[in-house]
């Protein structure tokens, strides 16, 4: 079964749309009232008549992540087998969803993103803000999850396996715009496969809750964080191998040269004395050996993407038919 969670914030004027564009491969819609403060809740039970749509609702607003996460518990507890995420605001086109879905039905992906910047000619739509915005997040995203194949982290309408679902901390997950970035570090460090979808960027004259200058530091710091426990989890505590040489020597080497040619640098710039060369050697040299190693250990991180299917291994094993008795052969004639 798919199910359907649709987090709802200041969407009330196209909710209705979004819910009607839900085809019935669909069995459960659960619409999540993030306490807005236009009552979308409210106008989808006095509106909508589909039976498949529960609306669920929060007593205080508490993000787009928590939102989701409460609709994914709902999902799991009917007994969904997949749980498709889509936002009320009308930017992602509900017939997708099967796109969406097949690859985890066809047991190639765990978790499916949907790809807006693959169709060059359909970012036309697309504020250039944005373009550029996606660019450095999906970087900073690639660093901090280890998914160097996907990006769109920011695109919200995804598809999940119910039993990688359950895998997922939720406690621990960010419950605010931060959390498709921080669903994309769980799941890697469940080592999950997460693959993309093709999808068009559809803008009209919607306007996002999103607020830049708002985010940004909060994204800078958590994708550091992020980064950092993910280098740790994959590289010191569950292995150890090249990579996780490469990384620590590359740091230390970057940092000394760094600093000493820093301290050398100041100090003949005060005495009004050049640098001789032997101390440029001295800090370029650290530097030069610090850069070839991270970018020996990114090289490695890049073929270090998951690629083993995880719900595979976590599905309960189907019972082997046991074979039928066979019936006793007859004596063989006295000769």
């Amino acid at each position: 079964m798919i199910a359907v969670v649709i987090p709802c914030y200041r969407v009330k004027t196209r909710i209705l749309d979004v819910l009607s564009g839900i085809g019935p491969e669909c069995p459960a819609i659960f619409v999540v009232d993030d306490a807005c403060p236009e009552g979308t809740g409210d106008h989808v039970e006095a509106e909508c008549r589909d039976p498949r749509v529960k609306v669920l609702r929060h007593a205080k607003n508490q993000g787009v992540g928590a939102a989701t996460l409460t609709g994914y518990a709902a999902a799991l507890d009917a007994g969904a087998a997949i749980v498709v995420k889509l936002d009320g605001d009308g930017q992602m086109d509900p017939a997708w969803i099967p796109r969406l879905a097949r690859p985890i039905q066809d047991g190639e992906a765990d978790y499916v993103k949907g790809n807006r910047f693959f169709e060059l000619d359909g970012l036309d739509s697309m504020p250039l803000i944005r373009v550029l915005g996606n660019s450095l997040l999906s970087f900073a995203s690639k660093l901090s999850s280890g998914y160097w194949n996907v990006f769109d982290p920011t695109n919200g309408f995804t598809a999940i396996h119910a039993a990688v679902a359950r895998r997922l901390p939720f406690a621990k997950i960010s419950k605010g715009w931060f959390f498709e970035s921080d669903m994309l570090f769980r799941l890697g460090i469940l080592r999950a496969v997460v693959c993309e979808v093709p999808m068009p960027a559809i803008y009209s004259d919607e306007s996002s809750n999103l607020v830049v200058r708002r985010v940004l530091a909060e994204f800078t710091g958590k994708h550091v964080v992020n980064t950092v426990k993910r280098i740790f989890y994959s590289y010191y505590l569950r292995n150890f191998n090249i990579a996780s040489i490469e990384i620590l020597a590359g740091g230390m080497f970057l940092g000394f040269g760094t600093w000493f040619g820093a301290t050398q640098w100041i100090a003949g710039y005060r005495a009004n004395v050049p640098a001789t060369s032997g101390t440029v050697m001295v800090a370029a040299l650290p530097v030069i050996v610090g850069v070839q190693l991270v970018l020996a250990f990114l090289s490695y991180d890049l073929q270090n993407v998951p690629r083993d299917i995880l719900h595979r291994r976590l599905e309960p094993a189907s019972p082997r038919p046991s074979r039928p008795a066979q019936p006793p052969k007859p004596p063989k004639p006295a000769e």
